[in-house]
């Protein structure tokens, strides 16, 4: 199910990182500790009151070749706006409302959508009277925070999270797969989409997701019935995406959630970019099955080896999604189409495969007699048992002496075992660590 998002938005300067950061904790830090996984993010997800949901932080956006205050204050907003279903609004207490202010004022009553006041910089309560200004928004009562401090923070959740829709999403059975197409614009995402439901000619319909602008089409191959969740489509007046490619890593995000299975399209022709990286660690962070897609290689100039050479390079730049298979095609003129679905089918099959304990802890313990955990000041980590307690993505818990012990490099080993036994091929694989005592 996708979550709800909340987007913060406002003007240079008035602390929307900050409290970007306050909102959604440690969470990034702890899902990115791992090697290959770009750290330069603007989108997160928190939780608060029983309620998860998506944060876009607008800040830092940079705009080549444009230096106007109010022209990027303009596209932070709109970007944010047709994004999300509650807008935090921003504002500074030591400068009042500036024609910065009014500026996104004026698109957010134009928008429609929900609107919290967040009035920073409220840093003692001498402050508190300078909030009263801006109830002139005409947005109601505004909440006083502090992100220097970290007050207010809970206030303005509450705020915010009461304003979020009602849960719902668009279902489908459990032996359908969801397949999302992503990758940044222009790599062929409509051309592949088309060349896919071309081929099929047995649409049933196409209905309006929960993902906004996005399309679910159902369709059916060979007895397996699927959904494809299509952003390929989405345009925006002026081509903002296009100019801000930070952004079209949103586009992407709530059919992520969505998906059983990503394909992460990568242009042929031009190679791979750091965009690229973006926008594929969305899908292994939020643990899904994964396909390269290198659309447009009739394109390519190639030989023999001009495949295994691009491989190799997606290898080095995705290394932290080495268990995703690479499919070469060309959704123009339908050059290799037929291999697609078939490896769709077997990663979502991957995805959801539960491994039976005994033979689970069997494949261990052979890992563990041939290659004993190191020593870490004169002591050794001792693994007891695993378990898999969960599938989409399989999540394996292993329970040891002292889970510190466990060194990242060891847990991978268990891994690389566990994957040569199972297959396990284009889903992430989840370890945890458990002390032996905390089962009981």
């Amino acid at each position: 199910m996708a979550r709800p998002v909340i987007a913060i938005v406002g003007r240079p300067n008035v602390g929307k990182s900050t409290i970007f950061n306050r909102i959604i904790g440690d969470r990034l830090a702890i899902v990115e500790d791992k090697p290959g996984v770009t750290r330069d993010r603007i989108y997160g997800t928190g939780e608060w009151n029983g309620r998860s949901f998506s944060v876009i932080d607008t800040g830092g956006i940079e705009i080549d070749g444009e230096d106007e205050l109010l022209r990027l204050v303009r596209i932070q907003a709109e970007l944010a706006i047709e994004e999300a279903d509650v807008i935090v609004f921003m504002v500074d207490a030591k400068a009042g409302i500036t024609n910065a202010d009014e500026e996104v004022t004026r698109m957010l009553f134009r928008s429609g959508k929900p609107v919290v006041v967040a009035v920073n910089k409220v840093d003692n309560l001498q402050r508190m009277d300078d909030i009263y200004e801006f109830y002139g928004l005409g947005f109601g009562d505004p909440v006083a925070i502090s992100g220097a401090h970290g007050t207010g923070i809970g206030d303005l959740l509450d705020a915010a999270v009461f304003k979020l829709p009602e849960k719902e999403d668009q279902t489908y059975d459990e032996d359908v797969i969801k397949v999302a197409v992503i990758g940044r614009p222009n790599v062929g995402k409509s051309s592949l989409v088309n060349a896919i439901l071309g081929e099929e000619r047995v649409i049933v319909s196409n209905v309006a997701g929960t993902t906004r602008d996005a399309i679910d089409t159902p369709f059916e191959k060979d007895g397996q019935r699927y959904v494809l969740i299509d952003t390929a489509g989405m345009r925006k007046r002026g081509k903002v995406y296009e100019t801000t490619e930070k952004y079209s890593v949103m586009r992407s995000m709530k059919a992520i959630e969505r998906a059983d299975v990503v394909l992460v399209v990568i242009n042929g022709e031009e190679g791979i970019i750091d965009q690229d990286k973006h926008i594929a660690g969305y899908a292994h962070e939020n643990g899904k099955a994964s396909v390269f897609v290198v659309n447009k290689w009739d394109a390519v100039e190639k030989d023999d080896k001009t495949m295994q050479h691009f491989s190799n390079s997606i290898r080095d730049h995705f290394m932290f999604m080495h268990y995703a298979p690479i499919v070469f095609l060309s959704a123009m003129t339908k050059s290799r189409l037929s291999k697609l679905l078939p490896v769709v089918n077997h990663v979502a099959e991957q995805h959801a495969l539960r491994v039976p304990t005994h033979l689970l802890n069997d494949i261990i313990a052979d890992a563990v007699a041939v290659t004993p955990p190191p020593t870490d000041k004169g002591r050794r980590l001792r693994v007891n048992y695993a378990t898999q307690v969960s599938v989409k993505p399989p999540t394996i818990l292993i329970f040891v002496n002292d889970p510190e012990l466990m060194h990242f490099s060891y847990e991978r080993y268990l891994e690389n075992k566990i994957r040569a036994s199972f297959d396990f091929e284009g889903t992430p694989l989840r370890l945890f660590t458990r002390r032996k005592s905390d089962q009981e």
